[in-house]
C-alpha cells in the first residue's frame, strides 16, 4: 500500500450480518476508527469492525465511484461479491497487521 493508493471496503459486524461499504485513501487508519468507534453513526452503531473485502483505486474518484454503485446493489449482490474472494467472511484486517 502506498499514500497514492485509494481504497473501496466492506466491514461488518458479523458473518452476513450488516454491511457498510466505504472508500478512504488510508485503509488502515479507516479500519482502526471502526474498530474504536471514533465516529458516531450507522457503523458505530451496528459495530461494524470487521474488514471482509476490499479493493484497490488509482484515483479517490475510482474509489469513491465503486462505493457508490456498491452502495446502490442489493444486499445478494454484496454478499456475492464478499464471498467471492473472502467464503469464511474472515477479518481482512487482522493479517496485514492490525492487532484490532
Amino acid at each position: 500500500m502506498n499514500e497514492f493508493t485509494f481504497f473501496t471496503y466492506i466491514v461488518t459486524n458479523f458473518r452476513l450480518g450488516t454491511l457498510y461499504t466505504g472508500h478512504t485513501d488510508n485503509l488502515g487508519r479507516r479500519i482502526d476508527q471502526h474498530i474504536h468507534g471514533d465516529f458516531d453513526g450507522f457503523t458505530k452503531q451496528h459495530g461494524c469492525k470487521h474488514l471482509v473485502w476490499f479493493e484497490e483505486h488509482g484515483s479517490r474518484d475510482d474509489a469513491f465511484v465503486r462505493e457508490r454503485r456498491i452502495k446502490d446493489w442489493n444486499r445478494e449482490w454484496k454478499i456475492n461479491l464478499i464471498e467471492e474472494n473472502n467464503p469464511e467472511w474472515k477479518n481482512l484486517w487482522k493479517p496485514l497487521g492490525s492487532d484490532g
